[in-house]
């Protein structure tokens, strides 16, 4: 075996890769297992650590000598191997020319066989295509040659052609092949995170055009640099970490991104933490899975501890390396904020074991602020207070809630307090927090406290009683009639007041009260049917009021319930009513008895004719319920304005009537018309006149 052509820097200086490019062996009919063929030249400049390196062909390997070996016994070679060279410092191609090799072998090409235009029989001749690389980001020389089609055989008049993504097809141009040796040359710099693999066909064809040979598939792979830092998928990460948590608590992952060939390690990432700030108390309270991204904690849990560390939150500035780590690596770095949240491991304590309040009888509203300490964060359910009284209120007479905005115990009366029957309240408070407390830590005597509230003396108006007071009264009793007796008591039963009455509200004017006695009674008649009467009663508001310093008043209602008594004459409604002058047509109307009393006082009522002579004539009055009557016109009348003389009486014991009379009008029917002109009346349909009168005895008898 040979080399050919020194790799060489114009200085003497090392250049990284292989330095030597081209190598040919013999081919003697094949390769027997772990047979040395050739000794590749190859130096990173570094030393050599961790290279690796890959033959085209699977079925051949560079061992640790260098020596290119085969790791079975191989017949079919094929006629080039390609060998790819990678260290952290170098990443290079070589060529082995197998010399005498045949040309087709299924372990090294990808091939068509195809059958001709000709007859079936006849099998198109095979092109050897091997696989090509190019190292992406290659500069100068440009055009370079990249590899070598081989033809089974290759006439003068014989010519190669190249197609497909790279070479007439998008991106067109890349890629190109000498028509007469099949070298293939790479045209520009390629970028292999825009395009990985170009895949194209070859062939041969004749002076005509005719295809010869193919077409075969070329792959041409791009060899990845380290082209491409890392890129983590957040710029600020953020996490929580809970105080006390124990060692090895995982607090976020931090997750980079590397465009680059993730088989290479120019995608492999590892992860530090390059700074820690603040670094108390300790420099390395945290650390990160180089090859995971997670955050852990390493403090002690007694050390994270959030009342006692500088601060609750801290920032990390986190490195990403590609390479594995390696100091050649390409790096990209994000910072992690990490909070110590709080746990609720310190109870609430009163400010004071005493709190002192003093209180006027009567009021409500708050009364003293309890004050009270936590350590742990504001504004969380570890710090956020919960009050409670556990003793001295039997007759929840007091309500103790939380300030949201400072924590306090607002201690509030919601039932006034009675000076005369307790001046002196003593509370016990308990104070807890909206979270549980962790299992070693509980509430101490410092977590209750005593509140004395002390009632001032105040003086209070009297009070009536009962309130209201009902009584039932008939209506129309004499002036100066008895009405009630109030009875309004001074709760200062400590001191020795006079209680006087007055009246504050009379809507009627008609009662008065006795200034000492309280005694009420009538001025004026009682009267049900006053509009200051509603359901049956009249209510009156009175007031009384002691002779202490200053003065104090109170207020007491009276409701009267008035009994009717039969005291109004029921009428008749409407008191104008139309038929027709021929008594053939409409000659019926309805009138409805009313009384401003109420039963047993009004309905049923009696509608009757009054007593004059020949009225049973011409009209006749029916009843037709308790409230309605029906009167009919017996004959045709001329066309005129009539009064109807009617008497109509209540139910009342003894009962009452009146003398009414209803204007009859009686006009001129036609063709279901009513013609009233010249009696006072507009013109209108009997239908319409039949309707208004049906809705008035139905709205008549809903009453």
């Amino acid at each position: 075996a040979v080399g050919i052509g020194a790799e060489q820097a114009g200085n003497g200086e090392c250049v990284p890769g292989f330095q030597e490019k081209k190598y040919q062996v013999e081919y003697n009919g094949g390769f027997q297992k772990d047979q040395p063929l050739l000794q590749v030249l190859f130096d990173d400049c570094a030393g050599n650590e961790d290279v690796a390196f890959e033959v085209s062909n699977p079925d051949f390997l560079i061992d640790e000598n260098l020596n290119l070996v085969a790791q079975g016994d191989v017949v079919s070679s094929g006629a080039v191997l390609f060998i790819h060279g990678l260290s952290p410092h170098a990443d290079d191609m070589a060529q082995v020319d197998v010399v005498g090799a045949p040309a087709w072998s299924p372990h090294t090409t990808k091939e068509i066989v195809a059958v001709d235009q000709e007859p079936a029989s006849r099998l198109r001749r095979s092109l050897l295509a091997p696989p090509m690389y190019v190292i992406e980001n290659q500069r100068s020389p440009i055009p370079r040659t990249i590899g070598k089609i081989i033809p089974n055989e290759l006439r003068a008049d014989h010519t190669f052609r190249l197609t497909g993504m790279g070479a007439d097809e998008d991106p067109v141009g890349v890629f190109s092949i000498n028509r007469y040796t099949g070298e293939v040359s790479v045209s520009r710099s390629l970028d292999r995170e825009v395009i990985p693999i170009y895949r194209l066909q070859v062939s041969t064809v004749d002076m005509s055009g005719y295809l010869v040979e193919g077409p075969v598939a070329l792959e041409i792979s791009v060899i990845d640099q380290n082209d491409n830092r890392p890129i983590f998928t957040e710029l600020r990460y953020s996490g929580e970490v809970l105080e006390g948590s124990p060692t090895g608590t995982t607090v976020m992952t931090m997750t980079a991104v590397d465009a680059d060939d993730p088989n290479t390690d120019n995608a492999v990432l590892r992860y530090n933490i390059m700074r820690q700030s603040p670094d108390k108390p300790s420099p390395n309270m945290f650390y990160i899975d180089p090859e995971r991204g997670h955050i852990v904690t390493v403090i002690s849990p007694s050390l994270l501890d959030r009342e006692t560390l500088p601060t609750t939150t801290y920032e990390l500035e986190i490195v990403a390396k590609d390479m594995a780590g390696s100091e050649v690596g390409l790096i990209g770095t994000a910072t992690a904020t990490i909070t110590i949240t709080d746990r609720n491991d310190h109870a609430p304590e009163f400010t004071h074991s005493l709190f002192q309040a003093i209180v006027d009888e009567g009021s409500t509203g708050v009364v003293v602020n309890l004050t009270v300490d936590d350590r742990d964060d504001p504004a969380t359910g570890a710090w956020r207070a919960v009050y409670s009284i556990i003793n001295g209120d039997p007759n929840q007479s007091f309500e103790i809630t939380t300030n949201p905005d400072n924590n306090e115990g607002m201690l509030s009366v919601i039932k006034p307090l009675d000076y005369e029957r307790t001046a002196y309240h003593t509370l016990l408070i308990k104070v807890e927090n909206e979270e549980q407390l962790v299992p070693d830590v509980g509430y101490g005597p410092s977590s209750t406290a005593t509140v004395t509230v002390t009632v001032q003396d105040v003086n209070e108006g009297p009070i009536f009683y009962p309130d209201p007071m009902v009584v039932t009264k008939e209506e129309n009793i004499s002036v100066g009639s008895f009405v009630a007796l109030l009875n309004a008591t001074d709760p200062d039963n400590l001191q020795n007041q006079n209680v006087r009455y007055a009246v504050l509200r009379d809507p009627a004017g008609w009662l008065n009260v006795h200034p000492e006695r309280g005694a009420v009674n009538t001025t004026a008649v009682l009267d049900r049917e006053s509009p200051f009467v509603h359901n049956n009663q009249y209510t009156a508001v009175f007031m009384a009021y002691d002779n202490g310093h200053p003065p104090a008043t109170g207020t007491g209602t009276l409701v009267i319930t008035l009994q009717d008594v039969n005291d109004n004459a029921p009428y008749v409604y409407p008191s104008v009513v139309r038929v027709c002058e021929d008594a053939k047509e409409l000659n019926v109307f309805t009138l409805a008895g009313r009384d401003r009393d109420i039963s047993p006082n009004g309905e049923p009522f009696k509608i009757e004719l009054a007593k004059q002579n020949g009225l049973d004539k011409t009209w006749r009055a029916t009843r037709i319920n308790s409230t309605h009557s029906q009167v009919m016109l017996l004959h045709s009348l001329k066309r005129a304005n009539y009064q109807l003389p009617l008497v109509v009486a209540d139910s009342g014991e003894p009962s009452l009537s009146s003398n009414t009379e209803v204007k009859v009008q009686v006009c001129t029917c036609k063709k279901n018309r009513m013609d009233c002109n010249g009696v006072g009346s507009l013109r209108s349909g009997l239908l319409p006149l039949l309707i208004t009168t049906i809705t008035i005895l139905l709205s008549t008898l809903s009453l």
